[in-house]
């Protein structure tokens, strides 16, 4: 039986005080009772999130896994393949041989690469002479004499004329390669000639001395460490590097006095180092005429096919030398200095 009391007085204050309290702690029953299903659906969820994210990591994984294969396949049939000539090597033609860029041993205009392409030109019956298309801007001394040596070798066995056609630039190794030849062909806007040998590089020790650091370099040999960059050079030292440069400059200086003969005209100036345009090599007797490798090909060989024997690095070999040997040449050609025509 229900009882009522008037307001404010103690029973009615006391009746309410009972049924708030009645009404928290039923209130607390039921978040108890709900307390362990929303600590279910968490964990559920944790546990859901954990899965996926491990899916996409063994998703991640499977997907770098079949890339690095297929990277692997290709560069196996890179290094299978080799492109082929597009015409018939039977027939009668062109053989042309790229020289580009950077003469040096491991560059797609070395010694290796090129001298395996003359052979392959002069030993092709259907080879009715062999063109250079020469455009650096020189380089190794070494790599170009062999190239000379091997021109000269090749064509007094195969009897086969060899001609150089120029197009933007034919400077110092390059020229020394192009001598051989029996005619040169340039632009008359062509760079030609630099006969001279150079030897660079950088000397801190006047830097070192005001920033009061100290070159501790150990040798065995008073000389050995004479192109160190941090160690003084003696007039000794330099008068040797100079006499040697100057004997490979000789040696630059008799290969293109050989391949050139007489059409060199009496020119003080012509092994200075200096270069000229193709008009003026062509005054200086330095290269014969104008014409430019269609032109050889159609009026001087009267073999209008071309066909590329150059020698180059396929894809997978430049990937290999561009992440690997290169890295390591780089950083060892900037703390050294190497004879160099160009």
């Amino acid at each position: 039986m229900n009882e009522s009391y008037p307001p404010g007085t103690p029973e009615s204050e006391e009746k309410a005080s009972v049924v708030q309290e009645g009404r928290a702690q039923s209130a607390s029953k039921n978040v108890a009772s709900e307390s362990p299903g929303w600590e279910r659906a968490a964990l559920e969820k944790l546990a859901l999130a954990a899965i996926a994210e491990q899916r996409s990591a063994r998703r991640w994984k499977s997907f770098v896994r079949l890339a690095w294969l297929a990277f692997f396949v290709f560069l196996v049939w890179a290094l299978m393949y080799r492109g082929a000539p597009s015409t018939d090597k039977s027939l009668p033609h062109t053989a042309v041989i790229e020289i580009k860029g950077e003469i040096a041993s491991g560059a797609d205009a070395s010694a290796e690469f090129v001298v395996a392409a003359m052979r392959a030109a002069f030993e092709d019956d259907g080879a009715q002479a062999v063109v250079l298309l020469i455009n650096s801007p020189g380089g190794s001394p070494v790599q170009a004499g062999i190239i000379n040596d091997e021109i000269h070798r090749l064509k007094t066995r195969y009897k086969k004329p060899v001609y150089a056609v120029v197009e933007e630039s034919c400077a110092s190794a390059a020229y020394y390669i192009a001598a051989a030849s029996d005619r040169i062909f340039v632009d008359k806007a062509s760079i030609v000639g630099s006969i001279g040998v150079l030897m660079d590089g950088f000397g801190f020790t006047g830097l070192m001395d005001k920033l009061g650091v100290e070159r501790r370099l150990m040798t065995a040999g008073e000389n050995k460490g004479f192109l160190d960059p941090f160690s003084p050079q003696t007039e000794k030292q330099r008068a040797f590097a100079q006499a040697m440069l100057d004997q490979i400059h000789k040696q630059f200086i008799d290969a293109v006095k050989a391949g050139r003969g007489k059409r060199l005209k009496d020119n003080p100036e012509l092994f200075s180092g200096l270069f000229w345009t193709g008009q003026q090599a062509i005054e200086l007797g330095l290269a014969d005429q104008l014409g430019n490798l269609d032109f050889v090909a159609r009026e001087i060989v009267k073999a209008e096919d071309l066909v590329d024997y150059t020698r180059r690095d396929n894809v997978a070999e430049r990937l290999v030398k561009k992440f690997g040997a290169a890295m390591g040449e780089g950083a060892v050609r900037a703390l050294k200095s190497i004879p160099a025509i160009r």
